[in-house]
């Protein structure tokens, strides 16, 4: 038995085909609708949804061909199945209905059989295509859930890394939230695209992943670095960027660069590299800015917290020496939405 819910469009100017078609077509429980011009043809299209169009060629006004040319042109009645039904039997008019796209060509008078047969074998096609579109659309949704779910987790790897050294250091994932909020109001005001976004701000939080390998009595001394020990500090730009390097993954690798270049400065005077304004590459002076705004509002064994105004004016006149100037200016616009971060995030 034929599934009712398929829906033929018949579309033909002559009431006595359109008839005969609808009976022998209706006698096997197809749906049916009929429009007598190729004009009629196309608005009914939409409303009736048909799983396939038969069309007659020579019809006033719009003809068949037309009608078929203008259905294949759409997105929306491209993929629904043409199948000229005509008396036109010239070899060139099958040939250009077929260049037309047309799925088949019957020619009048035609037998009953062969036509169901092949409206069938159409619609089978029909049927499969729309199995084989949703099995794809499923596998594709699965595969899309299975990645989200692998780069959750590569994010969340990231994150405890960092978490880590920022353990050793006494500090709490708080401040590589802060860190990352921070990089992300800069990006946001740079109005880079959301997949640098994606990748940058997580990236950011990597940036003291080398504290991982500096010894205890440095890392946790409360007092001053002697100049050996500061040496040795310092070590944690080279230790990170080891640590992370030989990854092939575009997220590393930019936490590669970050963790070695956050203590550059824009006038030269910074480490490891001594690397100078624009040689310092792009994201590490995006989390220099917003590290050591976070390090000066931050209370440390060596020290008690900056005062919110006074630490922005550090920015403020550190811009141009240790600071991009260009960066150091779109952190300093987003003033309320720094301090509602500091006030959100804040250590308990």
């Amino acid at each position: 038995m034929t599934d009712s819910s398929q829906k033929i469009l018949i579309v033909d100017d002559n009431p006595k085909n359109i008839q005969v078609l609808g009976t022998i077509l209706g006698e096997k429980g197809y749906d049916i609708a009929v429009a007598t011009s190729g004009e009629a043809a196309l608005k009914m299209v939409d409303k009736t949804q048909p799983h396939i169009i038969l069309l007659d060629v020579m019809m006033p006004g719009m003809d068949g061909f037309e009608t078929c040319q203008i259905l294949k042109s759409s997105d929306k009645t491209k993929d629904i199945p043409v199948l000229f039904l005509t008396a036109k039997t010239d070899i060139e008019d099958i040939v250009k209905g077929f260049d037309l796209g047309a799925v088949d060509y019957v020619t009048k008078p035609f037998q009953a059989a062969e036509l169901l047969r092949r409206v069938a074998t159409h619609l089978e096609i029909v049927d499969h295509r729309s199995n084989l579109e949703q099995k794809v659309q499923e596998r594709t949704n699965e595969v899309q859930m299975t990645l989200q779910r692998l780069e959750n987790s590569h994010f969340e790897i990231i994150n405890r890394l960092g978490l880590a050294a920022e353990i050793r250091d006494n500090e709490t994932g708080l401040h590589l939230t802060r860190i990352s909020k921070y990089t992300q109001l800069i990006v946001h005001s740079l109005k880079m695209n959301e997949q640098e976004i994606k990748i940058l701000v997580p990236a950011s939080m990597m940036h003291d992943v080398g504290k991982i390998g500096i010894p205890d009595h440095i890392l946790l001394k409360p007092g001053k670095y002697e100049p050996e020990e500061f040496e040795v500090m310092k070590s944690h730009t080279t230790i990170g960027a080891r640590l992370l390097s030989g990854i092939d993954s575009e997220l590393i690798v930019m936490a590669e660069k970050i963790a070695l270049t956050h203590h550059e400065k824009w006038d030269g005077t910074g480490y490891p590299g001594q690397l100078k304004g624009e040689d310092i590459p792009f994201e590490g002076r995006i989390v220099a800015i917003a590290d050591v705004f976070d390090a000066l509002c931050s209370k440390r064994p060596y020290k008690e917290p900056w005062p919110f105004d006074k630490a922005l004016d550090f920015i403020h006149n550190e811009a141009g020496k240790h600071f991009d100037p260009y960066l150091a200016e779109k952190f300093l616009e987003n003033r309320k939405d720094i301090e509602k971060i500091m006030k959100e995030f804040r250590e308990k």
